[in-house]
């Protein structure tokens, strides 16, 4: 099979590097307000596992095109010879600079690639715009056009009946919003456009849609980790007879924080990897998942739960642990109790569960001092005991992952992280989140935990 190639062609500043980056999926696409930033056409080839399964070339803005109409309108015997006239002009003209950017984007279209022609929806539709539309049609590509509302959409209208009468195929295309399937739904009307590419690009879009799920399943498998190791997390130090224990501990906590803080961002360096954004910008100053934020107590109703959930969850996760110590005890005395012990246990570890998460709502983790047969003291901070630590950490990664899944690559605003998510979670999510987290504490019940916990995040990825 032939590996497609696309020409983004259009005048300067309508999104054609922003229609490139996001059909490629590559950031380091150049995109800048200036027009005329892109001097000479780069090919951005799409791959997959090393494989190219298409191509975009971002092309110079088109300048002078009713000069070169001229032209081709001058050297043009009848319709059958226009793509011979279109690639006499690119040979005519390789070192005229007047027609420099003419013949760089109309060089891979004379050499094979398809046309996907984009305009601006928020200006107005103007007969200048014949003339260039005019060249594409000689060149006798396989076309579409692509209108990008840059700022807003008060003349698609417009577009859409202009460009109707140029190309086959018209779609409204936000470069800096398109969905993962608005691009797929892209690739797949340009195989209808040219039957030798169908089976080409019918395999890309089975190919990129498997890809997307593999990299939600990645990053679901890294924030799964990324919190079992967290809430596991502990740490050690010993201290000689004679020397004061607490600066210790102050130091403890430190070294706690930043090391949590630490594997926090590279969990969140792993994700954008997953996803193929290595040039972010964040806009943390609000809220800032950089740092201190992780351990600031009184902003986690942000990320986790607040009061009233967490004594709910907490509640549940209590009696999913306390029936298990019951089971054991019924077990040993051969069912002979009937179940009480199930159901005492049960109702005491809900009851106690419901004010722990009250009562440690304000602290992360214990600092115990013990002492050493040998001498000296053991200080240890860790692992938290706080029920709604494991949701802060969820809330945080899921906001992470949703703000990268929801932009394209040619989105270079800030990412935004500043909403509370796990707010949209239902209670019976929360409630089941919250057993998961609790086995995750346990060494037998931890491994089922985090595939389900795993399953959970890419089930609720796929539907958002």
């Amino acid at each position: 099979m032939s590996i497609p190639v696309f020409a983004v062609v259009g005048r300067p500043n309508k999104g054609k590097s922003s229609i490139v980056a996001t059909l490629a999926r590559d950031d380091s696409v150049v995109i800048e307000a200036r027009a005329g930033s892109t001097w000479e056409a780069r090919e951005f080839p799409m791959r997959v596992d090393g494989k190219t399964l298409y191509t975009l070339v971002d092309t110079p803005g088109i300048q002078r095109a009713r000069a070169v109409l001229e032209w081709l309108r001058a050297h043009a015997d009848d319709a059958a010879s226009r793509p011979r006239v279109v690639r006499e002009f690119v040979a005519a003209h390789q070192t005229d600079a007047r027609f420099h950017d003419e013949c760089a984007l109309l060089q891979p279209i004379v050499d094979g690639a398809g046309i996907i022609y984009v305009v601006d929806g928020s200006v107005p539709f103007g007969a200048d715009y014949e003339a260039e539309m005019e060249i594409l049609r000689w060149t006798g590509r396989p076309s579409l056009a692509v209108i990008n509302p840059i700022d807003n959409e008060d003349y698609v209208a417009e577009w859409q009946a202009g460009l109707g009468q140029y190309f086959q195929t018209v779609r409204l295309f936000n470069a800096q919003r398109a969905e993962a399937s608005k691009q797929l739904e892209l690739l797949a009307l340009f195989g209808h456009l040219d039957e030798q590419w169908r089976a080409s690009l019918d395999r890309a879009v089975r190919v990129l849609r498997a890809e997307r799920e593999r990299e939600h399943r990645e990053a679901a498998t890294l924030i799964t980790e990324w919190i079992a190791a967290a809430v596991d997390f502990q740490l050690s130090q010993r201290v000689p007879d004679g020397l004061p224990v607490k600066p210790v501990e102050e130091l403890l906590f430190a070294r706690y924080q930043h090391e949590l803080q630490s594997r926090e961002r590279r969990c969140r360096r792993q994700i954008e990897e997953v996803y193929h954004y290595h040039r972010l910008q964040r806009n943390e100053q609000d809220i800032d998942l950089e740092a201190s934020e992780l351990f600031n107590v009184e902003q986690w109703y942000l990320w986790g739960l607040d009061r009233r959930a967490l004594a709910l969850v907490a509640a549940s996760a209590g009696a999913l642990l306390g029936g298990g110590a019951g089971l054991v005890f019924d077990g040993a005395t051969a069912g002979l109790t009937g179940g009480l012990g199930t159901l005492l246990s049960g109702a005491f570890g809900a009851a106690s569960g419901g004010v722990a998460a009250l009562r440690y709502a304000d602290e992360i983790a214990q600092l115990k001092v013990q002492g050493i047969p040998s001498g000296g003291k053991l200080v240890s901070y860790g692992p938290s005991c706080n029920p709604n630590f494991p949701f802060v950490l969820l809330g945080r990664a899921l906001l992470h992952q949703q703000r990268l899944c929801s932009r394209t690559h040619a989105d270079r605003s800030d990412l935004q992280l500043d909403t509370a998510l796990l707010a949209q979670v239902s209670d019976t999510d929360r409630r089941q989140l919250a057993r998961w987290f609790s086995a995750l504490r346990q060494p037998r019940g931890a491994p089922a935990a985090r595939e389900a916990l795993t399953a959970w995040m890419v089930a609720r990825t796929a539907l958002g």
